[in-house]
């Protein structure tokens, strides 16, 4: 599957919200995750990590110290 469709197939899935405080907003999240079952927030958490791998290889390639090192100052 290219980039392409797995964007389209992505936007059809997309769940928003529009929150006039960050409580509103901290609820309507929770909400969301306690409806997802294990295998959905299982699965966001891996590609969450996978991103964090390309962003840090990203950064290795371009010559920049990783997000651990930067935050030790």
């Amino acid at each position: 599957m290219t980039i392409e469709e797995r964007s389209a197939e992505r936007r059809k899935r997309i769940e928003v919200n529009v929150a006039h405080s960050f409580q509103e907003a901290e609820e309507w999240d929770l909400r969301y995750w306690q409806n997802r079952t294990p295998q959905e927030r299982l699965a966001a958490l891996a590609a969450i990590r996978r991103d964090v791998e390309k962003v840090k290889a990203a950064r290795r390639a371009a010559g920049l110290p990783d997000f651990d090192e930067e935050d030790e100052g």
